[in-house]
């Protein structure tokens, strides 16, 4: 525990001081760790990825589909379970060696044309976006008529990279970004301690 004089605002002080001085020590009990629900909530996240995209190769793996995963980073991606389709990458750094360069926030149809991809992979990635909203859209502006977006995001988890990590989506914010699609199918991953409080969602959503 690391005592201070004065909390400037950033602790939850009883005496609701509004960064005024405390007039007595102030202890705080967090650390840098990471909690054990994290630990545990991520390892559960990423089984949960892998599991929707493996269901959904299944389904859908072809030599005649076409297929984009966007920012896939250290993880095997969809290249792992969708083995006759083309596989393609996209990822805004341009040290990552995707196949695409590309900021999923603006229109790149000069770069990837209009509905060229049957399906669209976006695992753990629109949350990092200042801009969800147009990440969407592009998205949209991508997909071939009657493709299909795989989409994960987390919901109860915490800070992570890469940063920014700025959005959580519920249910309802999911569905306000994907209205322009025809269908929205969305699961939650539920935390049994935790009612109305799920722990990530997977998405398929229709053009």
């Amino acid at each position: 525990m690391k005592p201070l004089n004065q909390c400037h605002g950033r602790c939850y002080c009883p005496s609701l001081c509004s960064r005024r001085p405390c007039r007595g020590t102030i202890y705080i009990y967090m650390t840098n760790a990471i909690s054990e629900f994290d630990q545990a909530a991520y390892l559960k996240i990423r089984e949960n990825v892998s599991a929707f995209i493996a269901k959904q190769a299944d389904l859908h793996d072809s030599e005649s589909i076409t297929l984009l995963d966007i920012a896939p980073q250290v993880h095997a991606g969809a290249k792992q379970f969708f083995l006759k389709s083309q596989v393609d990458t996209a990822d805004i750094d341009p040290l990552s060696g995707a196949d695409y360069i590309i900021d999923i926030t603006r229109n790149n149809a000069a770069t990837i044309p209009d509905e060229m991809f049957d399906l669209v992979v976006c695992t753990e990635v629109l949350e990092h976006t200042v801009q969800p909203f147009a990440a969407v859209d592009e998205i949209f502006r991508m997909l071939k008529k009657g493709g299909l977006l795989l989409m994960t995001t987390p919901f109860n988890f915490r800070i992570h990279g890469p940063l920014p990590d700025c959005w959580r989506f519920s249910e309802h914010g999911i569905r306000a970004l994907l209205t322009k699609f025809d269908s929205v199918q969305i699961t939650p991953l539920e935390d049994e301690d935790r009612f109305l409080m799920p722990i990530h969602y997977t998405t398929i959503a229709k053009k």
